[in-house]
């Protein structure tokens, strides 16, 4: 779990309603036509912007800016130069039935035991890379459309109320209603992009770049197996994966 996601969103969310609280009745703040034309309305015009597999794809995808499985660089690294050094003793088929936590790696490793051609691995790893890649970045991207739509469909709702205001001037109780819409849907659209969808955009083109970094270095490593270079050299060529401070002292640190 990234507990940088989890504590951002919550804690930016929080500071918001602590301070609705300490204002006052917090129910001033909960107006339901406002949040049926910021929340429903900005899900419908993002829908039409996309296919339905790929909009109800995308709360999937979001799952990946909070729980993902974690491989360290280094740790991989050492994975790989174990496995060259078993393939280099007992042959690729030595490596049949090793027992390989990271699943794109085990994939590269069985392409390399069924005796495939380094291009044809390199061709089939990669593709998987820009697949998942594009997955990652369909799902960025209508986070951040939600992110532009929130906030305008809340200036929307705002002058849906100062319509309904201006044109019951001559009723008083009418002018607080539609002065609530007109204020509370800007808030709520400004709450939900900046406080929870534009985060996540960022945060699944984060997880894409690191994906793709520890992706590459894995397929580097299966060539390097593949083509029976010394394990040392193949760590070496690995470490230039790996930031500055990481390959002076060994830590994993991101």
């Amino acid at each position: 779990m990234d507990l940088a996601t989890v504590i951002g969103i919550i804690g930016a969310l929080g500071i918001v309603v602590a301070a609705m609280v300490t204002g006052g009745d917090v129910m001033i703040f909960v107006n339901v036509p406002s949040i049926l034309i910021v929340a429903i309305g900005s899900i419908f015009v993002v829908l039409a912007k996309f296919n339905m597999g790929q909009f109800f794809t995308s709360a999937k995808v979001a799952m990946n800016a909070v729980f993902f499985q974690t491989f360290h660089t280094n740790e991989l690294i050492e994975k790989i130069v174990e496995l060259a050094d078993a393939a280099r003793k007992g042959g690729l088929l030595s490596l049949e039935g090793v027992e390989i936590p990271n699943p794109f790696m085990k994939k590269g490793i069985n392409l390399l035991i069924d005796g495939h051609e380094p291009e044809v691995v390199k061709t089939i790893l990669y593709k998987d890379v820009d697949l998942m890649s594009e997955r990652h970045k369909v799902g960025a991207k209508i986070f951040s459309d939600f992110g532009d739509t929130a906030p305008a469909m809340g200036m929307i709702g705002t002058l849906v109320g100062l319509v309904n205001m201006l044109s019951n001037m001559d009723d008083p109780k009418s002018i607080g209603p539609a002065m609530a819409v007109a204020l509370l849907t800007t808030l709520y659209g400004a709450l939900i992009a900046n406080c929870i969808c534009l985060p996540i955009k960022d945060k699944l083109n984060l997880r894409n770049d690191e994906d793709i970094l520890v992706k590459g270095l894995i397929i580097d490593g299966l060539i390097g197996i593949q083509g029976g270079q010394n394990p040392r050299v193949i760590a070496e060529t690995l470490k230039s994966y790996l930031a500055e401070k990481q390959r002076l002292d060994g830590s994993d640190e991101e």
